[in-house]
């Protein structure tokens, strides 16, 4: 349970409900604003706490929590990893988001990245792109394989190959710069740059602007996560695709209360993600 902005109390009605928050990101900031909003119109005050990502820690403010006597836990991780189940010997029910429990009984609630890398190359094709590249973040990632799984999938039913192997690195701009002048020094026809974040993404369009390469008529350029300060930023604008992060903040929550009224949930729920066209796929978007 995790968020980084300080541990706060929303001063609400009769019962209490524990929100435990990871985010990792402005953009993961969106998971606690979708709980929240979704607690607050039921009249239900919220603890955050923040572990992290340290066990020790969460363990004590799982204790805490407890001794406070709430009604329910939401467990927010800081990527789309697998984690550690809190066990089903606890006094209230759990929920967890973004990143799944290991345990299939146990409800999870993710963003569908499998589908956002499709519909990212879905989106791409429709605008006549065919020589598609993919530039990634860490390959240890279960969202970066995921994504690459959705991109795969997508280039075969159009019937394309993808360009060059998916080139994997870090969340960074220095990483997008850098894959994408590996990638057209390797590849100098690529009429598209599908990038898993869009910190990569930025990094590719300060590349291309260093090699002459207009955007979006000589190279699209796409990224993930519909980061608002990077995609209105970018010179043009970062088509990106939105993981629905305040959706899944609100999903989790109503998941929540359904278990405190005795409706539990099951397994993983997988929320449908989005694109948001811009100028760097078409121009004057």
């Amino acid at each position: 349970m995790a968020l980084r902005e300080d541990a706060h109390r929303c001063v609400a009605g009769r019962d209490d409900v524990a929100v435990g928050l990871q985010p990792n990101t402005a953009a993961k900031r969106r998971h606690p604003q979708g709980a929240e909003d979704a607690f607050g119109a039921g009249q239900m005050s919220v603890f955050l706490c923040d572990a992290r990502e340290d066990a020790i820690r969460e363990q004590y403010h799982l204790k805490a929590l407890l001794g406070r006597r709430v009604d329910g836990l939401i467990v927010v991780g800081s990527k789309t990893d697998p984690r550690p189940s809190l066990g089903r010997d606890l006094a209230v029910p759990v929920v967890y988001a973004y990143a799944p429990s290991e345990d299939p009984e146990d409800c999870s609630i993710v963003p569908d990245n499998v589908s956002a890398g499709s519909l990212a190359v879905e989106h791409l094709v429709s605008v006549g792109r065919r020589r598609i590249a993919h530039i990634s973040g860490d390959v240890h990632y279960t969202a970066a394989q995921d994504r690459a799984l959705g991109v795969a999938s997508a280039l075969a039913a159009a019937g394309l190959e993808q360009v060059g192997p998916v080139r994997y690195g870090s969340w960074t701009e220095a990483w997008g710069r850098a894959a994408t002048h590996a990638t057209l020094d390797d590849a100098p026809d690529v009429d598209a740059l599908l990038c898993g974040s869009d910190q990569i993404a930025r990094g590719a369009l300060d590349a291309l602007h260093e090699r002459g390469a207009a955007v979006p008529r000589d190279v699209a350029v796409m990224g993930f996560d519909n980061w608002e300060i990077m995609t209105s930023g970018a010179r043009p604008q970062l088509t990106s695709v939105d993981m629905s992060f305040k959706t899944l903040g609100r999903i989790a929550a109503q998941r929540l209360v359904d278990a405190i009224n005795g409706r539990p949930a099951q397994g993983i729920e997988a929320v449908p993600v989005h694109v948001v066209v811009r100028g760097s796929t078409i121009a004057g978007a």
